[in-house]
């Protein structure tokens, strides 16, 4: 098991309820829930990796339009 340290922050009622739900519903710890969106937007912000999401959506397209991608002169 990693480390943890401690910190305090705050954020809208909104947004803390939405967290909790989302921790609830899957049946996992806040921390581990906000540590994941942590993760995420700090993958977005590095722009390494392109999300999860828009990759299927992209593997779909191209196995949907493969023959768009076809040279005709060959």
């Amino acid at each position: 098991m990693s480390n943890r340290v401690k910190f305090s922050s705050q954020a809208t009622p909104d947004l803390l309820s939405a967290m909790r739900s989302i921790a609830r519903e899957e049946g996992r710890q806040f921390q581990a829930v906000l540590e994941d969106a942590m993760a995420h937007y700090i993958e977005s912000k590095r722009g390494d990796n392109p999300r999860p999401h828009v990759m299927d959506h992209l593997r779909a397209s191209l196995i949907r339009n493969n023959a768009c991608y076809q040279d005709p002169w060959l």
